[in-house]
Formats: C-alpha cells, sequence, structure tokens
C-alpha cells in the first residue's frame, strides 16, 4: 500500500488532560495523575492508578468508557466543523480492550452502539467496525482505513481507542495476575484509563475539505508476536521487529532514520525485553534509542494507546518542538498483535494555540 494518508484532526481524554491539546501538554511538561484510588490492594492500602478526574470514582464499565469516547469524538468532530463540509462516506474504526473480567461482548456491543448514537447525534452517519483490539489496535485500524482510502480515496476515516482497567473485575484480575504496580510486584503497571481519536483522509480530500495537514502516515504495519508475556522464554521481539521493518520499508536510511519513538513501556519486564531486542535487530532505523514513555504519567491506557501516542507525535510537530520530522509509535497487545507507524512532519507545520 503506497497511497499516504494525512492525518487532519485529533481528539483525546486522559487522565492529565480533557482535550488533545492539552494532555500532549501535561505529558511534555511531566505532570502526573497517579493517586490513590478507592479500592483497596490484599494489604489494605489504597490501590495507585491514574483516573479521569471528572468521573466518579465509584463508577465504573460503560459509565466510564462512554464519556471518554465521547469527549475525544466530540473534540473531532469540532475540529471537522472548521472545513468544507464532507459529502462522502465516513468510517469509524474503534479500538477496544481485549477480552478481559471486566470487559465482555456485551459492553462491545454497547460501545458500537454508544459510538453510532454520538456520531448521528452530530449529522455524521458512519460505518463502525471493530478494527482491533488492545494497545496495537489502532495501528491494526489504520491499515484497515488505508485499504478503505485506496479503494475510495473521498472517504473519511475515525480512528478511536478508548479503555479503562477502572473496574472491580477487572482490578481483581490484574491483582491475580500480579500485573498491578504495588508493594511486592516487581514489574507491575499503573492502570489508567483515556480515549484519542484522530481522522485521516487522501491528501487530494483533505485539500478538497480545507483542513490541515497534521501529520502524514509514512508507513503503519502489524505483526503477530508468538512469544506472549507468560512465555518462559520471555520475548526475542521478533513480531515487534517485523511491524517496524514494515512500517519504516520506504525510508532511506541511515539519512531518514526515525527522530522519536513513543512506546507503551509501562513497568512491566516483558515490555522493556522486547523493546531492547527490537532495538537492536533494527538499529540502522533509530536516529536515537530514547523513547517517549508515558504510561508513568497518564497510566497504562490500554486499548487507547496507539491513538493517544500518534496524538503526542502530533502535538510535537505542530508546537515545533518534535526532535526532527519522523516518529515512531510502537506498541504491543497481549494477545500477540504488534504495531508499528511511521508518522512524518507535515511540510508546512500550522502552530496553534
Amino acid at each position: 500500500m503506497t497511497d499516504a494518508l494525512e492525518i487532519v484532526a485529533i481528539g483525546a481524554r486522559t487522565p492529565v488532560g480533557h482535550t488533545a491539546t492539552s494532555s500532549a501538554a501535561a505529558i511534555r511538561a511531566g505532570i502526573s495523575r497517579c493517586s490513590e484510588f478507592p479500592f483497596a490492594t490484599p494489604d489494605g492500602t489504597p490501590l495507585v492508578v491514574a483516573a479521569d478526574s471528572r468521573i466518579d470514582p465509584l463508577l465504573e464499565g460503560q459509565a466510564r468508557l462512554e464519556p471518554l469516547l465521547a469527549s475525544a469524538l466530540a473534540e473531532v468532530a469540532q475540529e471537522l466543523a472548521h472545513g468544507t463540509p464532507h459529502q462522502g462516506a465516513t468510517h469509524l474504526l474503534l479500538a477496544l480492550p481485549e477480552p478481559r473480567p471486566g470487559f465482555t461482548r456485551r459492553d462491545v456491543a454497547e460501545l458500537v452502539d454508544f459510538a453510532s448514537t454520538c456520531l448521528r447525534r452530530w449529522d455524521t452517519p458512519a460505518e463502525v467496525h471493530i478494527a482491533g483490539l488492545g494497545h496495537a489496535g489502532a495501528l491494526q485500524a489504520l491499515e484497515q482505513a488505508q485499504q478503505l482510502v485506496h479503494a475510495d480515496p473521498n472517504a473519511l476515516c475515525w480512528i478511536a481507542g478508548v479503555d479503562s482497567y477502572l473496574h472491580a473485575d477487572t482490578l481483581l484480575w490484574l491483582e491475580s495476575e500480579r500485573r498491578c504496580a504495588m508493594a511486592g510486584v516487581r514489574s507491575g503497571f499503573i492502570p489508567g484509563e483515556g480515549a484519542g481519536c484522530l481522522v485521516v483522509t487522501s491528501a487530494e480530500s483533505r485539500r478538497r475539505l480545507r483542513l490541515p495537514s497534521l501529520g502524514t502516515i509514512r508507513g503503519v504495519k502489524t505483526a503477530q508476536e508468538s512469544r506472549l508475556r507468560g512465555s518462559e522464554a520471555g520475548s526475542f521481539g521478533v513480531g515487534m521487529t517485523r511491524a517496524v521493518e514494515g512500517a519504516t520499508a520506504s525510508l532511506r536510511l541511515p539519512d531518514d532514520g526515525v527522530d522519536a519513538a513513543y512506546t507503551d513501556i509501562n513497568g512491566e519486564r516483558y515490555r522493556s525485553e522486547e523493546w531492547g531486542f527490537m532495538a537492536m535487530r533494527t538499529a540502522g532505523v533509530w536516529k536515537t534509542l530514547q523513547y517517549e514513555a508515558p504510561a508513568d504519567r497518564w497510566g497504562d491506557v490500554g486499548a487507547a494507546f496507539a491513538s493517544l501516542a500518534t496524538i503526542l507525535a502530533v502535538q510535537s510537530f505542530r508546537r515545533n518542538y518534535a526532535r526532527g520530522p519522523r516518529a515512531m509509535i510502537t506498541a504491543g497487545s497481549d494477545g500477540g498483535l504488534r504495531g508499528a507507524l511511521l508518522l512524518q512532519r507535515p511540510a508546512a507545520p500550522r502552530i496553534t494555540a
């Protein structure tokens, strides 16, 4: 697939900000929203999480997911309203949590219906699809968006990811798996929540709609990892390596190396080891092995990660603090899906407030 997609709108809702702009600014400033939550660990101390400040801490499930998703979608709708009305096909490709205690098939169906209702409310009828699961789900959604726009260059594709670990059943499951960051767990993560949405289309469609180019998708690739988190041998980064190599296939290396990396490393040893092995296998791709891992500030945001990390890169372009013209987003879902996205700064960055 050679047709480049352009990002034309972004929206976010995270524990550190209620818009894309405020969330990215908070992450850049090192602001953290990790704090005690009304859920006790086995030794009786409160669990530390990253929670949305506007959602009642006693709520869980759909009562948390729906306002997160609605906020990100509404921000995108407002951004698109500044352009010419779109008359073509619109697709909403959702990245949702992988199956786990606290998130069921019923939740999936309810979120699809909720998203459809939101879009109809804004006079934006769209086909809603479940495009991917887990941390890398939105990257799989971007692969599907490439195919949709290749078939119909006038199409608009909304890529949205939403997740919240703040459900009693989910937190108990994470505790039983020794995955929560708490006393006695050496490589746990801080449960978080959030939603991110970005809209992509062809360059021709963007110009016709009079929308800004916020970034160009130079390459996106997913692969499957066979050595999962529970593997006795750990990860050798094979799946992630394939994803990175696929996403960077168009680069002329070493001159066009990647300037910045955004990763879903969250404190779990498995993810750090995977990054290390992948970096060794793809050394020629990177200008620097320094990376941005925002999980220590907004928690592990699960299926919202890839879309939110893309927004961080976009904002670095818009505000002119990016290290260079190319950024890479890498993510891995528990089920083995691995993904990498190569994002290029637009030719004429547009600085906004």
